[in-house]
């Protein structure tokens, strides 16, 4: 019972197409197949608290990672959610709609085998190439819009964070002082490697800290965070139109990543359990 530690972009491919099977694409190659789905092999999904936590129980099989450890995670309220990811699947299991799954699996096999100083390193790097740092100049209209909607974060941040952070028009971007970072260095280092897990992968979908930081602070929405992210694309959009669902369907892709992993960080970070039973009827 596992599942990659990859994002749903990276997902293996399937084994080639055997001569004769499948549409056949540009330059006499097989046309990509999404992955098989597992179909479901369990009935009933429970949880149970064990020596090093919360345990996922499908039938009477202990959950297992990609690398074979027992599934175990920190707080009932995290074994819960990711419990109920199972347990929303139909025939068959989309591993790939399973975002919780996935953190925990990356937080309890670590296969880039980095620590907490080296998470933290990480995640502040990000200041250097923050999406909403980074100006245009032309088109005037988006130009204004940057403006309207990035500054108040920016300078929510500032103040909230007591930093200098900034904006620029350059290619090189802001020059980001160097107590500012340590600033972020210290507030990141407030969490368990667990939540920096999930803060990192925020950061991912965002391309940005401060967005990310702002959201897992809950000063704006998943919703706004996600249409700041994507705020030149959007005008694109507004302004050439939209892609027939495809735009969509990458907006939702969006706000479930973004929406998992800072429910992710929050679980992480809860020092309660939830006392009530899984999956009543």
């Amino acid at each position: 019972l596992w599942w990659t530690h990859s994002p749903p972009t990276r997902l293996p491919r399937p084994p080639p197409a055997p001569t004769g099977s499948g549409p056949v694409g540009p330059c006499g190659r097989r046309a990509y197949a999404p992955p098989a789905e597992r179909k479901r092999f369990y009935q009933n999904v429970s949880i149970s608290q064990g020596e090093g936590g919360f345990e996922i129980n499908l039938d009477h099989r202990k959950l297992k990672t990609p690398q074979a450890k027992l599934f175990t995670v920190p707080s009932e309220a995290l074994a819960i959610a990711v419990a109920t990811e199972w347990d929303s699947q139909k025939d068959t299991i989309k591993f790939y709609t399973m975002h919780l799954t996935t953190l925990c699996n990356t937080a309890l096999d670590n296969p880039t085998q980095r620590n907490k100083t080296q998470l933290i390193r990480a995640a502040v790097k990000f200041l250097e190439t923050d999406t909403i740092c980074y100006r245009v100049e032309e088109p005037p209209a988006l130009a204004e819009l940057q403006k309207n909607e990035w500054d108040p974060v920016v300078a929510w941040a500032e103040k909230r964070y007591n930093v200098t952070i900034g904006s620029s028009t350059s290619i090189l971007g802001p020059n980001i002082p160097a107590s500012t970072k340590e600033t972020f260095v210290s507030l990141l280092a407030s969490y368990n490697t667990w939540a920096l897990q999930g803060i990192e992968f925020v950061i991912t979908q965002l391309k940005s800290l401060i967005l990310s930081m702002s959201l897992i602070d809950r000063h704006i929405t998943v919703e706004k965070a996600v249409l700041l992210s994507r705020l030149e694309e959007e005008y694109q959009i507004r302004r050439w139109g939209n892609v027939e669902w495809a735009h969509d369907y990458d907006l939702c892709e969006l706000r479930a990543r973004t929406a998992a992993g800072t429910l992710f960080v929050h679980l992480c970070s809860e020092s309660s359990t939830v006392k009530h039973k899984l999956l009543q009827d």
